[in-house]
């Protein structure tokens, strides 16, 4: 069973009410769980998630770093303004803004200095840590749409003193929340088992993890404000209808200090039994086996307030120290850098899950029942593994439809499926390495369409969420789509209702699906060159997400520098959306592809066609030139090209076709194609000689291929001369002995190869084997052998089945 917490469910019912099909984005990650996916996109598809149809969409400036995750509500009624869908911002300046989500106005904004400034790199003890100047609003807020109140925690310097105040306010004014206790101070204080006593000190203490509403409680994390300096983790709960109550506090080092609670921001995670689940930082001692308090790079598993008569727990219900604390803490390998990922409830041994790591890439699979505590080996937990990862592990995993999302730095995404035992089976990783270090987040439509989405360093990178394939990057188109600032620290992305956030060191950026383009009419038509079509050309820019028409559009039109024109080149769409152009094809006839763009909008494109004009000549294409056997068929055709006055094919033209001497075509006419040729076939007649085959077509010059007919293969050998001779015994007959090599039609065949033969007579000739001349004629001298008597000679070639023979005497 998929749960989501209170926040979500109250307001599956409001949706319900108002018959809005949006969904909201409430608080870190998107739910308690801390599972980073949105899975009610309907919008938003691994098909249209691509370079063409999705991109950067605006952009909205902010008086500083965004530290916190985006949170989306729709339809929100803003007084004196309207309905709107509502993206709330916070920043390091203290500054809360709700801008529209899909135009980026500014709907109202609110300082939550109180009369202060934020802290400064002057007034806290780790100066700039962070690659920041001022800590204001860290910690993403979270939003209660049962009261209409988003809740902060923002850190300022007040008469000179810092301090942290938890605000609650009106989502639709910005206003604070006077009925529910706004804004008050947060204070708080611990007793350890020894007795030592600790004061919650603003000057040490950062709210960097998300804010979590559970049941009616606001809990906040603290820790350091990015190095040890007196600080100490801290958890506090208050009532989120009167904020002025503190319904608990617990440190997780009442004693040492230190161990600090930041998980990179990722929000307090909390299970469906109101079980709150964190992770520590390092200290300078893990005391706890001795019977200390020092909860130091562990995960904590906290049971609800009241937490005991003092509303102070001296120790959480149950947690978890890996076996290598010492090392961990040593090494600042903090635990903390992860959040806790609370899995659903799982059908094998274990049914209650929770997934922790840390810097170290060390993945704990933990049994929220039983989560371990402390031993040797780590043995009794359920699953401890290693990612193979070149940077650390400073992100928060995510997960989806049986799978979870590791992003360590510098590496690929990383991916494993929760197996039956409830263990962690590698499933795939991403082809590219990601820089950076924010997590992971899922869109999908329930169980389908899923996209991973991760923000690097300098880029925003999207992945089919099962095969890991990319299917967008920023780079894909950096003129439009790069980011305009560096993220800020540990930036979390928003993905919600087919729009992405992402908060810079100084904006609001907004990606989503590009504004639609669409033919109504005009497409697939054709006129002959240098010539408009037909009909105009026209386009209808829409809203991708209501279908809405846009006026004002200024659309550009090209056909990639052919020829064409367009008249005019550029048009903006009218109330109906509409605009149009009338496009002259070029002198060239073929098949062109028009492009109409306009910013912010995927390119669309048509395709219109370009035919020739009447045919004014003919040109030999192909196959002229070709030699071939007498009597034969030519291996390849002939082949003649009608063309109009601009060179242009020409089809449907009637060719007709004659050869002279002998020859013989077949078709003796064809009729043009669509790339203006004719062909036919050329049968060489029974001589040698040339032959010329005439292409011709009424009111054109003819064209003319000239071609060869050669003697073919030799076909027979026949006697010539120097048969039937007699001398004396070891002298050179006086005739030389010579033949005739034909073929089937008794063409002479030249350098045709002859060989004579005595059969072993022992007599001798002049040369052999000997060449035939143009002739077809052979010859070569014979000198008779010793011994007197008959001699039969052989002239023989390869391929002729009888032999010329030769009888000669000896005396």
């Amino acid at each position: 069973m998929i749960y989501k917490f209170v926040p979500v469910l109250l307001l599956c019912t409001i949706l319900s009410s108002t018959g809005s099909a949006q969904v909201p984005f409430l608080t870190s990650r998107g739910d308690n769980a801390r599972d980073g996916a949105n899975t009610n996109e309907k919008l938003l598809t691994p098909a249209n998630v691509n370079k063409n149809d999705f991109g950067h969409l605006f952009s909205v400036p902010v008086d500083y770093q965004v530290l916190a995750q985006p949170l989306y509500v729709p339809q929100v009624n803003i007084p004196g303004q309207g309905t709107h869908n509502v993206v709330y911002v916070v920043t390091q300046m203290n500054s809360v803004y709700a801008f529209d989500a899909d135009n980026g106005t500014q709907l109202w904004y609110a300082s939550m200095n109180m009369g202060g400034t934020p802290a400064t790199g002057k007034t806290l003890p780790c100066g700039s840590t962070g690659g920041f100047l001022q800590e204001g609003i860290i910690g993403t807020p979270v939003i209660d749409l049962t009261t209409n109140t988003i809740y902060l925690v923002a850190k300022s310097v007040i008469n000179g003193t810092v301090t942290h105040y938890l605000h609650a306010l009106d989502i639709t004014t910005g206003n604070e929340q006077i009925s529910l206790g706004s804004p008050v101070l947060i204070a708080a204080s611990s007793e350890s088992k020894k007795g030592h006593v600790t004061k919650f000190n603003s000057l040490h203490q950062k709210n960097r993890p998300g804010l979590l509403l559970l049941n009616g409680t606001i809990y906040l994390g603290f820790g350091s404000n990015g190095c040890n300096d007196s600080n100490s983790g801290w958890i506090l709960a208050y009532n989120a209808s009167n904020i002025q109550q503190q319904l608990g506090a617990f440190n997780t080092s009442p004693d040492i200090g230190l161990t600090s609670i930041w998980q990179t921001g990722n929000g307090l995670a909390a299970d469906e039994f109101g079980n709150l689940f964190v992770a520590t930082a390092e200290s300078t001692n893990y005391d706890v086996p001795t019977g200390g308090q020092s909860y130091s790079d562990s995960v904590l598993k906290i049971t609800p307030p009241p937490w005991n008569p003092q509303n102070n727990p001296d120790e959480p219900a149950d947690f978890f120290t890996p076996a290598n604390v010492v090392y961990l803490n040593q090494n600042d390998l903090d635990v903390s850098s992860v959040g806790a990922l609370v899995l659903p409830d799982q059908n094998g041994p274990y049914p209650h899950e929770v997934i922790a790591s840390g810097k170290s890439k060390t993945v704990y699979v933990l049994d929220r029942d039983s989560m371990g505590m402390f031993e040797p080996g780590d043995t009794q937990i359920i699953q401890e593994l290693n990612l193979t990862a070149q940077g650390l592990l400073m992100c928060s995993p995510a997960y989806w439809n049986g799978l979870v999302y590791f992003q360590p730095d510098g590496s690929p995404l990383q991916v494993f499926q929760v197996s039956s035992m409830g263990t962690l089976v590698p499933y795939a990783q991403s082809a590219q390495n990601i820089v950076g270090s924010h997590s992971p987040s899922i869109t999908a439509n329930g169980n389908t369409n899923g996209i991973v989405w991760v923000a690097g360093t300098s880029l925003l990178q999207a992945f089919d969420a099962v095969s890991l394939k990319l299917l967008y990057t920023t780079s894909q188109n950096a003129s439009r789509d790069k980011l305009p600032y560096p993220l800020a620290h540990f930036a979390t992305q928003t993905v919600i209702n087919g729009k992405f956030y992402i908060g810079t060191q100084q904006s609001l950026e907004v990606y989503g699906l590009l504004h639609m383009l669409s033919i109504s009419s005009g497409n697939n038509q054709s006129a002959p060159i240098l010539s408009p079509l037909p009909a105009p050309i026209q386009i209808l820019a829409s809203d991708p997400y209501s279908g809405a028409p846009q006026q004002g559009i200024t659309l550009t039109f090209s056909d990639g520098g052919k020829g064409g024109t367009f008249n005019p080149t550029s048009a903006v769409t009218g109330s109906n959306g509409m605009a149009s152009t009338t496009y002259t094809v070029p002198k060239t006839a073929g098949t062109y592809t028009l492009t109409v763009s306009a910013t912010n909008y995927a390119s669309i494109t048509a395709t219109e066609t370009a035919t020739s004009l009447g045919a004014t000549k003919l040109a030999a294409y192909g196959g002229a030139k070709q030699t071939g056997a007498a009597g034969s068929t030519l291996p390849k055709p002939i082949i003649a090209q009608a063309r109009d006055a601009y060179n242009n094919p020409v089809p449907g033209v009637t060719i007709n076709f004659s050869a002279n001497n002998g020859g013989i075509v077949n078709p003796a006419s064809a009729v043009t194609n669509g790339q203006g040729q004719a062909s036919t076939y050329l049968q060489l007649p029974t001589k040698p000689g040339t032959v010329t085959v005439t292409a011709s077509t009424a009111g054109v010059k003819n064209v003319v291929f000239q071609e060869i007919s050669v003697a073919g293969p030799a076909a027979s050998v026949t006697v010539s001369g120097g048969n039937n001779q007699a001398g004396p015994a070891g002298t050179t007959l006086p005739q030389a002995l010579s033949v005739v090599v034909a073929d089937q039609y008794g063409n002479p065949v030249a350098n045709a190869t002859v060989n004579f033969s005595d059969n072993g007579s022992g007599g001798s000739f002049s040369s052999n084997p000997v060449g035939t001349n143009s002739s077809g004629i052979a010859s070569t001298s014979y000198t008779l052998p010793l011994d007197v008597g008959t001699i039969l000679i052989n002239a023989s070639v390869a391929g002729v089945q009888n032999p010329a023979t030769f009888t000669e005497t000896s005396h």
